[in-house]
């Protein structure tokens, strides 16, 4: 979650845009499906980026039909320069679809597609709420979370769905506490969340998602502004009251919700399931032994979002040597930058004490901005999991369980377990 993070969930919106380019469907094509030559960035061998990613050059140039330019850039270094670029690419989702030739009905709003100075200015808007001061009230409320899920995993024994129970469940109830979302919708947004995030479900279930999401919000916000309560949404109303309108609004919060939803579920499903095979890393976490650095390894290890949101060149200008044109569309791969040499030997492995700064959050001014709270969720339910199932094991062949194949948010269809 980056939200995670504001590990945002329309990032997921402009490859939906590509899929219905290549397709050559209209507007909402229904299950119009991306090529593998466009996908492969997405795919995973196990847990590891596939072995194309390794060889490939730090900047390379994609096969994409219809004479779009597109760019994807893996090393560490490149990756770092274009993310921290203040002027020299475009995220704002408008001249993203001008570009690829789409009128769209539903601009998502939000800060993963918008430049300065309106970025700025969100971000200066929301950043005071995710500061570790402000996030410091939540820890109580998700230890909650984290021991109730714990229990009723328990009262499910032998056999549980690690999917459902646990790392979905945490972060949908910590961000409905943070938004001040009804328990009762945490599934209907759930579902949402996923439907975005899935390349198989074509552009339009993706941005019918997204319409539905804001929809919803909408109606929030509007309960909000005559009563403003304790969670974000009211602490927003409260401070800036009609110098955000509900538009602006309703896209940050949708940013909020499933930017954290979906990424730190993959996270705490595919960080149990390393813990479940690695004795030695879970009885580190049982003792509290170098909790915070094993947590930002498996982030470097893992990385859920796979890739940064796209951006479009405004000038001409190089990459590690290469030309990219103005209007040329850059991809970053941020798990293939994670696994860049930058890191040391053995990228493929898990090392705590690596001690360098890792991009599964992002870089730069559109770097996560719900971070420390995908930690701190992180940071609690290891530890609290692997005390209280100490033997708990997958319950098929490792071989046998589902990956998402291709996803920009990569993780676990299902993961049943014995506890």
């Amino acid at each position: 979650m980056s939200v995670a993070s504001l590990v945002s969930a329309v990032r997921s919106q402009v490859l939906g845009l590509l899929a219905r380019r290549l397709s050559g469907a209209g507007p909402y094509p229904g299950l119009a499906m991306l090529p593998d030559k466009v996908l492969w960035p997405l795919h995973r061998d196990g847990l590891d980026p596939v072995a194309e990613m390794a060889l490939r050059e730090p900047v390379s140039r994609m096969s994409v039909p219809f004479g779009l330019r597109v760019w994807l850039v893996r090393g560490y270094e490149p990756v770092r320069e274009v993310l921290g670029s203040l002027d020299g690419y475009s995220n704002d989702f408008a001249k993203f679809a001008g570009q690829v030739g789409i009128n769209v009905r539903q601009d998502p709003g939000g800060l993963g597609f918008a430049d300065p100075p309106v970025h700025t200015r969100l971000r200066k808007t929301l950043t005071p709420e995710f500061t570790m001061r402000r996030l410091a009230r939540l820890q109580p409320r998700i230890e909650q979370i984290v021991a109730g899920q714990l229990d009723e995993m328990a009262a499910k024994r032998p056999d549980v769905d690690l999917w459902p129970d646990f790392a979905l469940a945490i972060p949908a109830l910590t961000i409905c506490e943070l938004l001040g979302v009804p328990y009762e919708d945490r599934e209907y947004f759930q579902k949402l969340s996923t439907a975005r995030f899935d390349m198989a479900g074509g552009a339009g279930v993706s941005l019918d998602a997204i319409g539905e999401s804001l929809s919803y919000l909408g109606g929030l916000i509007e309960a909000q502004r005559r009563e403003p309560g304790d969670g974000l949404l009211g602490s927003l109303i409260r401070t800036h009251g009609d110098a955000i309108d509900d538009r602006e609004l309703a896209g940050l919060a949708d940013g909020v919700l499933t930017g954290g939803l979906e990424t730190s579920a993959s996270m705490l499903a595919l960080g149990a399931l390393m813990l479940m095979d690695d004795d030695a890393m879970a009885a580190g976490m049982r003792n509290g032994e170098h909790v915070d650095e094993t947590v930002d390894e498996m982030l470097r290890y893992l990385t859920v979002v796979q890739v940064a949101f796209p951006r479009m060149a405004t000038r001409d200008q190089q990459i590690a040597g290469v030309d990219i044109k103005a209007g040329d569309v850059v991809i970053c791969s941020l798990s293939g930058a994670n696994r860049d040499d930058h890191f040391g030997e053995a990228t493929d492995r898990i090392n705590p004490a690596r001690g360098r700064s890792h991009l599964a959050f992002g870089y730069g001014m559109h770097r996560c901005i719900g971070a420390e709270l995908a930690k701190m969720e992180l940071r609690t339910a290891y530890p609290a999991l692997v005390r209280r199932f100490p033997r708990m094991r997958p319950a098929v062949d490792p071989e046998k369980l589902k990956f998402r194949r291709a996803s920009i948010v990569f993780g676990l269809e299902s993961l049943p377990v014995k506890l």
